[in-house]
């Protein structure tokens, strides 16, 4: 989702404008250059997930103080799982998605719609 919103409370522009790319790479460069060879390229942009990498982070002190605010600001007041991931991950390979090319799944417990 860090490439479509401005994450808060913690700063971090270069990530954002990585994540960016990521997604205009899906569907500028590989979508659309590709669709003419029957390649399909979408994306995922999972929200804040309960991964390893999070519940280290959650250890520190800055960690303490951020994961809060992201569940506060998560319309569903959790931090998402990676099973939440796998029925967009089915769905993007199989062949109910076979007109769909170019597009980013945000699965983020609802935090990018403010």
């Amino acid at each position: 989702m860090s490439g479509h919103i401005v994450n808060t409370p913690q700063p971090q522009n270069s990530y954002n404008a990585s994540k960016a790319g990521v997604i205009h790479l899906t569907r500028s460069l590989l979508a659309a250059e590709w669709a003419g060879r029957g390649v399909r390229v979408n994306s995922i942009s999972p929200g804040y997930m309960g991964t390893l990498l999070l519940e280290n982070l959650a250890q520190t002190p800055e960690g303490r103080v951020m994961e809060p605010q992201w569940i506060e600001l998560t319309p569903m007041k959790r931090l998402g799982e990676v099973t939440d991931l796998q029925g967009a991950v089915v769905y993007l390979a199989a062949e109910a998605s076979d007109f769909m090319t170019g597009h980013d799944l945000v699965i983020d417990g609802g935090y990018c719609v403010w």
